[in-house]
C-alpha cells in the first residue's frame, strides 16, 4: 500500500499537469491511471474519479468566474436536469462487468479524441470559426421554438449527466458543444459554464455511489492524489501559456486513442 500511495504523488501530477494545460479533457486520463497504475478496481476508479473531476471543475470555476466565463443560472439548470442521469448512470455503472466497463470507457476515449482533434483545428482556419460561428447558433437557436429548444437541452443534460455517473467523467466535450448548440453561448463561454454543469453531474453521481459504501473508499491515496493534482494545475497552467493550445490538444488526442487500444486489448480477451 505504501508504494501505491507514493506512486499516487508523480500520477496525480501527470494527471493534475494535462488539466491545467488543457482546461478540459485532461481527467478522462484518470480512470485508466487508477486502474492500470495504482491497482483500483474499474468501479472503485470512476468512483475515486468522480472526486477528483468535481473538485477540478469546482477550480475551474471560480477561475472563469473571474474572467467572466461563467452563467452560473443556466449552468445550475442544465446540472440539475442532468441529475437524474447521474442517478441512473451511476447505479448501472454497478451492475455491468468491470471489463465491459473499461471497454465502454475506451470508446469513450476514442469519441473525446475525436472531439478534441475536431476543435483543435479551428485556430489554423482562423478566429472566426470559433467565435464567429457561436453568434450564428445563437441567432438560429432564436428561431427555434421553445418547446423544441426545452428537448434539446434535457435530452442533452440528461446524457452529459448519464455519462458523469457511469463512467466518472466530466463529459466536457459533450458539455461545451452541448451549450453551444442549445443555448447559443460562445465557446469560452460554454466551457466556463460547463464545469458548473461537471461539478454538479459528479456531486450527484459521488452521492449515490457513497450510500453505505463510503468505507470502501481509499480516502488516503485519495488525498495524495488530489494533493499532486493541483500542484500538476498549477504547473499545466505555466505550460498552456508557452506551448501553442492546438498542439496542446493534438498531442492528447493521440495519447487519448493509444490508452483507448491499450485498454481495449487489455479487457476484450477476457470478453471472449
Amino acid at each position: 500500500m505504501n508504494a501505491v500511495l507514493l506512486l499516487a504523488l508523480p500520477v496525480g501530477l501527470l494527471i493534475g499537469l494535462s488539466l491545467g494545460a488543457l482546461g478540459a479533457g485532461g481527467s478522462i486520463l484518470t480512470v485508466p491511471a487508477l486502474v492500470y497504475l495504482l491497482g483500483q478496481t474499474p468501479h472503485q476508479a470512476t468512483t475515486l474519479s468522480l472526486v477528483i473531476v468535481g473538485a477540478a471543475a469546482l477550480a475551474g470555476v471560480a477561475a472563469h468566474w473571474r474572467s467572466g466565463r461563467v452563467r452560473l443560472g443556466p449552468g445550475l439548470t442544465f446540472g440539475l436536469l442532468g441529475s437524474v442521469g447521474s442517478v441512473v448512470g451511476s447505479k448501472a455503472s454497478g451492475l455491468v462487468d468491470p471489463d465491459v466497463l473499461l471497454l465502454g470507457f475506451a470508446g469513450l476515449m476514442i469519441a473525446a479524441a475525436a472531439a478534441m482533434l475536431t476543435r483543435a483545428r479551428k485556430p489554423r482556419r482562423g478566429e472566426d470559426d470559433d467565435t464567429g460561428g457561436g453568434g450564428g447558433v445563437a441567432t438560429a437557436t432564436r428561431t427555434q421554438t421553445g418547446v423544441a429548444r426545452a428537448v434539446k437541452i434535457v435530452a442533452a443534460a440528461s446524457v452529459v449527466g448519464a455519462l458523469t455517473g457511469f463512467f466518472g467523467v466530466g463529459g466536457g466535450f459533450v458539455v461545451v458543444p452541448a451549450l453551444v448548440l442549445a443555448l447559443g453561448y460562445d465557446t469560452a463561454t460554454a466551457v466556463g459554464t460547463s464545469l458548473v454543469v461537471i461539478a454538479i453531474n459528479s456531486a450527484v453521481a459521488l452521492g449515490t455511489r457513497l450510500v453505505g459504501h463510503a468505507e470502501t473508499m481509499n480516502w488516503p491515496l485519495l488525498g495524495l492524489f488530489l494533493v499532486a493534482a493541483v500542484a500538476g494545475v498549477l504547473l499545466g497552467n505555466r505550460v498552456a501559456s508557452r506551448v501553442p493550445g492546438h498542439r496542446l490538444t493534438t498531442a492528447f488526442a493521440v495519447m487519448l486513442v493509444a490508452v483507448a487500444l491499450f485498454i481495449g486489448m487489455r479487457s476484450l480477451p477476457h470478453l471472449l
